[in-house]
């Protein structure tokens, strides 16, 4: 995996997580790479794992069975899908509505 600079490591590691949720290659019910292993396996320190694991646990993406390891949450989709979203309608929208005003672009010219 590689970082960019302008953002924290812990988050590309969760946007990666749930590209990977979204893509099918981490299925609903399946367990996901120990924190140790995904350490390793990226090369990062397994502190940084570890809170990338604590906001995809606490927002609903993964839970954790004691003893036994990370798994996808069976609405994890879902959860992703609903938080990009509204990621994108708070934060990317505004910015491009912003650019089409300024620009004058009409609605008609997007939608061809």
């Amino acid at each position: 995996m590689e970082f960019v600079d302008n953002k924290p490591i812990y988050i590309q590691i969760y946007d990666s997580i749930c590209e990977k949720i979204l893509s099918g290659e981490y299925i609903e019910e399946s367990r996901i790479p120990s924190v140790r292993e995904m350490g390793g396996e990226i090369g990062v320190n397994p502190n940084t794992i570890m809170r990338s694991y604590e906001k995809l646990s606490y927002e609903g993406i993964i839970f954790n069975k004691r003893g036994t390891g990370y798994f996808v949450s069976a609405d994890a989709r879902e959860n992703i899908l609903a938080a990009q979203r509204r990621e994108f309608i708070e934060n990317e929208l505004p910015l491009i509505k912003k650019r089409i005003k300024l620009l004058g672009i009409d609605i008609s010219e997007l939608c061809k």
